[in-house]
């Protein structure tokens, strides 16, 4: 088994996801009722137990797909969700998935990853290759201090940490606090929106 996925499935089989709330986060929660095109393509990377996938699944947005490294978050999601079309949840590594999204939604999906200057490269160039022409990124970041203890995770970040690496692949990046955070991680979490520029005209 990867290093990466073994890692995540005894994290689940020991119920240590303390980053898991139980229901959709409300930053993302208040962003998705915004959201009109029930005809959008979205993919949610690293989804966990996936509550804001489930949530958009129950207000019309069909063509949501979530993807985690292990198996068992996608099965109690499935098991939660027996009508999810079973193609569109994909047991992989983000960075083994092909596909184009309109719309990709991040729960500090960032911050699980070993906080290396190449995988957080990778992270903003794979993201850019997933999302169509004008196509969004837009969801929660943390805003606190990144350790040297590789075990504690997620990591943190900052907001200029994350400028530096996603302003190289998007026409616009924008993080700002975010007002509505859990209580537990208020002011510890930036909100983030960051958009791809249109297809070059050749």
């Amino acid at each position: 088994m990867d290093k990466e996925q073994e890692y995540w499935t005894q994290r689940y089989k020991e119920d240590r996801t303390g980053w898991d709330i139980g229901h959709p986060s409300t930053p993302l929660k208040v962003y998705i009722d915004q959201l009109h095109n029930k005809e959008l393509r979205i993919l949610l990377p690293g989804a966990g137990n996936a509550h804001e996938a489930e949530y958009l699944w129950k207000q019309g947005f069909h063509h949501v797909h979530i993807m985690d490294i292990s198996k068992i978050p996608l099965e109690r999601f499935m098991a939660r969700n027996p009508t999810f079309p079973k193609a569109q949840v994909h047991h992989t590594d983000f960075f083994d998935h092909e596909g184009q999204y309109d719309l990709i939604l991040e729960q500090t999906f960032f911050c699980s990853l070993v906080p290396t200057d190449a995988n957080r490269s990778a992270y903003a160039q794979k993201m850019a290759d997933l999302l169509k022409p004008e196509g969004k990124l837009v969801g929660v970041w943390f805003d606190f201090p990144l350790t040297n203890d590789m075990e504690n995770r997620p990591f943190g970040g900052d907001k200029q940490l994350y400028l530096d690496y996603l302003k190289p692949y998007f026409e616009s990046v924008v993080f700002e606090p975010c007002y509505n955070s859990i209580p537990p991680r208020h002011g510890k979490e930036l909100f983030g929106i960051i958009q791809k520029g249109p297809k070059p005209v050749v």
